[in-house]
């Protein structure tokens, strides 16, 4: 009995039923991955039908692409697709894992970073990962043991047209359903889980090429017609400068510290009894030092990068990849060239390869005079240095030197690392104990968190001592957050409360410190986000922004605009936010009624506005076309930041 049905199944042992036997298994292995690996929000049957659908399409349609060939080559083109979509798949869980975002074709250009986040790679591997893997891996056995048999006949043309007529009409459907429950999918908002939700990993692909296909063709078709409409919308929106503040810090020194992943939650957050970010804690007391703790990152994939193009820049970075990788060669009216025009110098520093994130490039572009990479940074101890770079307490300690370098008055930046994930450190340095919360990451966070709080405090130290401290703007920022969403169950019990979205988009909050000396200091309630810091810097120093295309308003103006888009189209502000489609009450957290409504639409289409003309400027490269009046525009090859033997000497 067995024999016969192993021979009826050989009968049918033809290049069809290995093609639906594939579509079967991509298909069911797809939705599982969907739903188990990624937080999608499904909230009804129709969305999670059409989790379960939208592989099925896609699958017909890719694999399908190996009917087209004849011979055995049809075989080796289907096994080979079927492996790519099995490895896209789990490209994406890992990537998820880490940025609890999806893949998109800019970050595929990123290879210059690949070296220095393995370590974080391999923290994110899981015992089951070989499972995405194992059904291609059987496939290849029965082909190698010729349980699956070449069959050189070839599909008829009309089972060809049929197979991908089937295909087409269920992503035509699907798209359909999709619009249905949320319309104008393809064309409003910036959020990637919906595409993904909605139409599935595969069609986002396609989806992904297509924008940033024609995003990149942007700048070809870009006119300077263009720039007249961002012109209006910025100066609308201008927040004319507080008296009270405006020139106040002209002429002195500007020190940026860039905290890596230092969320707003930890200030003044107890572990144990213990302060975690002491150092920090005492700032939001100190009589010179503005606290705002009401301050928001606003970064997407470019993470880092991100938030350094929107504080030099006032432009917002990318929905897709990082703007220092794919936009360097732009025109821009950046924080350093800018000063550079009232006689600053202008320095990065941070203790990596100046090529990652392209900085090495990108800095040019921005008008800064020096970068100072780890290729300046001698006599390292191994076991000072992270995956990223070197820790911050040596980092610190061998940038004075450095910063002694540079002709007052300088901008300067401060680029930490020792706060990064996956938050790892020797023991021996470590000066608290971990979180309890069974999540690694987020135990770990505390103690790298209050290392980089220790090494800050050492610094300033050193800026007391020379005088600097009494003649510098220092302003203080965390980049992004450091513990995601794929994090919310631990971070439930360490803000004791439940992670909803609305909290999630609260957590978002990053610590933000400005001391001017001699200006009175407090607690500063307003809402803003990194694109505001630039205008408020340059109005400290005493130059009105007016002129400049900037997206962002003073946060020390009382026209400032407390409205703060988030990359993906949400927002949030003093009233009313806007997470996941849904309006809530920003004191409340509670989702708002119908009537108010109407004010919440007029926001979410301001947003859209907003993030819309600011892609326009990135990718159409308008500000090539814009040059103010009295303003040089920057020229990159002015700057060399390799370093040479003079420099060692």
């Amino acid at each position: 009995m067995e024999t016969s049905y192993l021979n009826k199944f050989k009968k049918l042992n033809n290049i069809m039923v290995i093609y639906l036997f594939m579509v079967f298994l991509i298909w069911l292995k797809t939705y599982f991955v969907q739903i188990t690996q990624f937080k999608l929000g499904i909230e009804n049957l129709l969305q999670q039908f059409l989790l379960f659908l939208n592989p099925l399409g896609s699958s017909l349609l890719f694999l399908g692409i190996a009917l087209l060939f004849k011979g055995r080559k049809k075989y080796y083109l289907l096994f080979g697709l079927y492996f790519f979509l099995s490895f896209l798949l789990y490209a994406n869980v890992l990537y998820y894992r880490f940025f609890n975002d999806f893949i998109t074709l800019p970050t595929l250009t990123q290879t210059q970073n690949f070296g220095d986040v393995s370590s974080s790679l391999f923290s994110l591997l899981k015992p089951y990962d070989f499972l995405f893997f194992f059904d291609f891996i059987m496939l290849l056995i029965l082909f190698a043991v010729k349980f699956i048999k070449i069959d050189n006949r070839n599909l008829k043309r009309k089972q060809k047209l049929g197979l991908f007529a089937i295909g087409l009409l269920l992503s035509i459907g699907n798209l359909i359903l999709a619009e249905t429950d949320r319309p104008q999918l393809l064309t409003r908002g910036f959020d990637r889980n919906y595409i993904v939700k909605y139409l599935g990993l595969y069609n986002y692909t396609i989806y992904d090429g297509i924008q940033s296909t024609r995003a990149s063709a942007q700048r070809v078709l870009a006119s300077s017609d263009e720039i007249t409409e961002v012109v209006n919308f910025t100066q609308a929106n201008y927040a004319k400068p507080n008296p009270e503040y405006f020139g106040i810090g002209k002429g002195m020194n500007v020190i940026y510290f860039h905290l890596e992943s230092i969320q707003n939650f930890v200030i003044n957050y107890s572990l144990n009894g213990e302060e975690v970010t002491p150092f920090l804690n005492s700032l939001t007391q100190d009589e010179n030092t503005l606290y705002f703790n009401n301050f928001f990152h606003q970064t997407a994939q470019g993470k880092t990068s991100d938030a350094e193009f929107m504080i030099e820049n006032s432009l917002y970075g990318l929905s897709r990849g990082s703007a220092f990788t794919t936009k360097s060669g732009n025109s821009y009216q950046a924080a350093p060239g800018i000063l550079g025009q009232q006689g600053y110098t202008s320095a990065v520093f941070h203790g990596n390869a100046g090529s990652f994130w392209n900085r090495n490039e990108m800095y040019k572009s921005l008008g800064y005079t020096n970068f100072f990479d780890e290729s300046y940074y001698d006599d390292v101890d191994p076991e000072q240095m992270t995956g990223y770079g070197i820790m911050d307490k040596p980092f610190f300690q061998k940038s004075v030197p450095l910063l002694n370098s540079l002709k007052q008055p300088f901008y300067a930046k401060f680029i930490t690392v020792s706060n990064h994930y996956p938050y790892t450190m020797n023991q021996e340095e470590t000066s608290i104990e971990p979180a309890t919360t069974e999540d690694k990451s987020v135990d770990n966070y505390f103690q790298t968190a209050r290392y980089a709080d220790e090494a800050l405090n050492n610094f300033f130290d050193y800026l007391k001592k020379t005088g600097l401290y009494d003649n510098s703007i220092i302003i203080m920022y965390g980049d992004h957050y450091g513990i995601s969403e794929n994090h919310n169950t631990a971070m439930e019990k360490v803000i004791g409360k439940e992670v909803t979205p609305f909290e999630s988009a609260a957590l978002q909050r990053v610590p933000l410190f400005i001391r001017v000396p001699g200006q009175k200091g407090g607690t500063i309630e307003e809402y803003g986000g990194q694109i505001d810091l630039l205008p408020t810097l340059l109005h400290l120093l005493g130059i009105d922004t007016k002129k400049y295309i900037q997206f962002g308003t003073d946060l020390l103006s009382e026209d400032h605009n407390e409205l703060v888009p988030f990359r993906n189209g949400d927002f949030v502000s003093p009233t009313i936010s806007s997470i996941d489609e849904k309006f809530y009450n920003s004191k409340t957290g509670k989702v708002i009624q119908d009537e108010q409504t109407i004010e919440a639409k007029r926001l979410l289409d301001k947003v859209t506005t907003t993030l819309s003309l600011s892609d326009k400027v990135v990718n159409g490269d308008l500000l090539r076309f814009y040059t103010p009046k009295n303003c040089k525009p920057i020229n990159p090859n002015d700057y060399f930041y390799t370093r040479t033997d003079n420099d060692k000497e």
